[in-house]
């Protein structure tokens, strides 16, 4: 691995990269010369479970930093899904209230799993909004969302759930397998595999640092404003605008509060660093360190087939999902077709590649307001292009 710091205006360029993939630092210098330079970024890519790309920079940020994953978090629940379908404990087409009887209240009766994983379902938020201490706690979101009617009929329309979602799987799971996503995660995902992913952070370890607000120039401040969601329409209920004094902010920098740090719901309160997510996503096509990879390949077919192209209510046109994941390779078009995976409105990604064995991850501390920043174009067809080669 290649080892050699590179300063570009002032900002050190820290870690590795495997021969022929140079390149990649060099992309990574200019976004982060460009895009996050006070603040940091971390980038990390494995391909066929052999760590290739582990780079970092910015004040503080080590490649051990954690720092908060928002919707990024979806991707390790998914992958909790994953291994119990495999595993026969959840069956996709049957009914959420078959598992859980109370969300069967308010029309919601025929709402199948497979169209909560698919943002299909209509429930997207409920009326009042969560307040911070709810949203916290996946148990205390399922009790407010069991009697709350969908917002669009189910099956209607592909409308993203950002906050609810996998409070309804992980209610499921909870009741399917007797034990929580959280709990699953750690006991057969993160710990096996010394992984740098939590849904829970222990109190005990000091290496998470916050995400720092968005910062925007005043004419972006202004359009933004000017298209802003309105706290009580369809994209503002997903984001729980609709909630007493929450704000677009407060998305953001959800995952510095500790009590959501430490309860790691299942939809956006992970925490995780671009090695963990990326060694996430390779222990899942690959394996690591000799350890089998996760998900055997009729399941990752299943799992990974394109299930619904939006648009999106919630997320507008560019929102295509598989079971849980987003469909990457409508995101990415140089992976392949069953490429998947979960950006964070933080601007951080993770994603797996099966056809190509790549997995890859990447987070930055300052908050870049929209999902996948658009560094992660570049910085993954860089990727992409070195381990082509």
């Amino acid at each position: 691995m290649s080892e050699e710091p590179i300063v570009d205006n002032i900002i050190e360029i820290n870690g590795t990269v495997a021969p022929g993939f140079d390149t990649v630092r060099e992309v990574f210098a200019a976004v982060v010369a460009e895009e996050n330079g006070e603040s940091g970024a971390q980038l990390a890519a494995f391909v066929h479970g052999r760590q290739v790309v582990d780079l970092w920079a910015g004040p503080q940020v080590t490649g051990d930093t954690l720092t908060g994953l928002l919707s990024a978090t979806k991707g390790a629940s998914s992958l909790v899904v994953a291994l119990l379908v495999q595993e026969g404990w959840l069956d996709l087409d049957c009914a959420v209230a078959d598992y859980w009887p109370e969300f069967g209240a308010a029309g919601k009766s025929g709402i199948t799993l497979r169209q909560v994983l698919t943002n299909r379902a209509g429930v997207i938020g409920v009326e009042g909004g969560l307040t911070i201490a709810e949203l916290a706690d996946d148990r205390r979101i399922a009790e407010r969302v069991a009697p709350q009617w969908p917002y669009i009929r189910p099956d209607s329309a592909q409308a993203y759930g950002g906050f609810v979602s996998f409070a309804i799987v992980g209610e499921v799971v909870r009741r399917a397998a007797g034990g929580s996503i959280q709990e699953l995660f750690e006991e057969r995902v993160r710990a096996p595999y010394g992984l740098d992913v939590y849904l829970g952070l222990p109190v005990s370890d000091d290496r998470y640092l916050p995400i720092l607000p968005w910062l925007a120039t005043l004419e972006m401040q202004a359009a933004f404003e000017a298209n802003s969601p309105e706290s009580h329409s369809i994209p503002g209920i997903a984001y729980n605008l609709n909630a007493a004094d929450f704000t677009p902010a407060d998305v953001l920098t959800l995952p510095n509060n500790p009590e959501v740090r430490a309860l790691g719901q299942g939809s956006a309160g992970g925490v995780g660093s671009a090695r963990g997510l990326a060694a996430m996503y390779a222990a899942a096509i690959s394996g690591l360190d000799g350890r089998a990879q996760l998900l055997k390949s009729d399941t990752l077919a299943m799992v990974t087939a394109v299930h619904s192209a939006g648009p999106d209510l919630v997320r507008g046109e560019r929102a295509p999902y598989a079971l849980g994941f987003e469909a990457k390779g409508l995101y990415y078009p140089f992976l392949g077709a069953n490429a998947f995976g979960h950006t964070g409105a933080v601007g951080c990604d993770g994603f797996a590649d099966p056809r190509s064995g790549l997995a890859y991850g990447y987070t930055r501390r300052r908050a870049a307001f929209g999902f996948s920043a658009p560094e992660n174009d570049r910085l993954a067809a860089a990727v992409h292009r070195a381990a082509s080669r």
